[in-house]
């Protein structure tokens, strides 16, 4: 018997593997990989839960407290029924038809003035899930956008007197919206001419030996990262809620400015976060093969390197939702946030405070919904870091 024949013989002597016979599990897709993560974690399970149900809470207070007659109106006093407690009956002998609540029960209470406390609360749950996403949704964009240019463009230098320049005409611009017409005028004229004068001096002197004292002038320069950096430096250095509170106070009261402020003073988390994950990003393979490749800066950022920096901000977007809820409920309950006859949680909150003896509900019911609902978005934001956090997974 030949060797080749012996080793043959002998290989099929042997039993085959059962790991081969077998066929291999299929393997898990990333959303099935998250979903068994995220329900080992029965607190931010409870917090999806609780942000679900808030969320159609606040679509359902939207269609039963608009139009000219509502199913559950917050604004109808009745002077008869102030200070009624929670599940009380109305008194129908004192009551118009049209005074008698909805379900046939205060089941929230009264307030000072008779208004159905849960008609309210059903009103402020939509407006504190608007004001909550309009605010972080605008603190996203501008913080994808400038942390994106920051990491991605951060080497790169830009002369001081250019950033001057638009620092004047985006001045001149403000004060023009807000009615100082000369003023504002004068500084975006100024600002183009310095541009103009610019752009007109390099054109000048492409060609000619540039003298010394234009070198001098135009030789300043910053990188755009330290100056994006030192910008979030500045306003992190202000209170935020101060802040918040003395813009408040110089313009009217109106909800679309209370999302709008809430916006623009809490962008500087996710620009940290956006430029953390650029810096990363912006020396990986698929990114040099983009550049190699012709790839415009612009799609390369937007295209390719935001989807991979997105999940620490989803993160910070949902715990800064919580946080526009409290800010939001904070102003309406200094009387600077949502203007009558909007009812937010702050201002039922407010208007409760006269009487924590006597209508002790007022302060508890909104009291509680803060709560629950900001610890709610805070638990289900955890969650989310837990799974999207590789070096985090481990723990469950």
């Amino acid at each position: 018997m030949t060797n080749s024949e012996f080793q043959v013989t002998n290989i099929s002597q042997f039993p085959q593997d059962a790991s081969m016979e077998e066929p291999l599990a299929p393997k898990q897709s990333r959303f099935e990989e998250a979903w068994k993560l995220f329900k080992g974690n029965r607190l931010a399970l409870a917090g999806l839960a609780i942000f679900i149900i808030f969320f159609f809470t606040a679509l359902l207070g939207l269609v039963l407290t608009s139009g000219a007659k509502p199913t559950f109106d917050p604004a109808l006093v009745r002077l008869q029924e102030k200070l009624r407690p929670p599940l009380a009956m109305p008194n129908l002998e004192t009551l118009q038809p049209y005074e008698i609540p909805t379900i046939g029960i205060y089941l929230f209470g009264t307030d000072d003035l008779g208004r159905d406390v849960f008609s309210r609360m059903l009103q402020g749950t939509w407006v504190s899930l608007t004001v909550g996403f309009v605010a972080v949704g605008i603190a996203v964009i501008i913080g994808i956008f400038m942390g994106g240019i920051s990491g991605y463009f951060g080497q790169n230098h830009i002369r001081i007197d250019q950033i001057l320049a638009t620092f004047v005409i985006l001045l001149g611009a403000g004060l023009l919206a807000v009615g100082t017409i000369f003023i504002g005028a004068a500084l975006l004229i100024i600002g183009h001419a310095y541009i103009f004068f610019s752009l007109w001096a390099k054109k000048i002197w492409r060609k000619k030996p540039m003298p010394k004292w234009v070198i001098a002038f135009f030789k300043d320069a910053i990188s755009i990262d330290t100056l994006i950096m030192r910008i979030v430096d500045i306003m992190l250095c202000f209170p935020s809620f101060f802040l918040i509170l003395t813009v408040v106070a110089l313009l009217p009261a109106s909800i679309y400015n209370i999302m709008i402020i809430i916006g623009l003073t809490s962008w500087m988390g996710t620009t940290r976060f956006v430029r953390a994950e650029f810096l990363s990003l912006r020396e990986q393979d698929f990114v040099t093969a983009a550049r190699a490749l012709g790839v415009n800066n612009w799609r390369i950022i937007f295209r390719h390197m935001i989807p991979n920096a997105i999940a620490p901000v989803l993160v910070s977007a949902t715990i800064g939702i919580a946080t526009a809820i409290l800010t939001e409920a904070g102003l309406s309950f200094l009387g600077f946030g949502v203007p009558p006859p909007h009812a937010t949680w702050g201002n039922i909150l407010s208007d409760g405070k006269r009487f924590i003896f006597d209508a002790p509900w007022l302060t508890f019911i909104p009291g509680f919904a803060i709560l629950i609902v900001v610890l709610s978005f805070n638990l289900f934001g955890e969650g989310l870091r837990d799974i999207l956090n590789p070096k985090l997974r481990e723990r469950y």
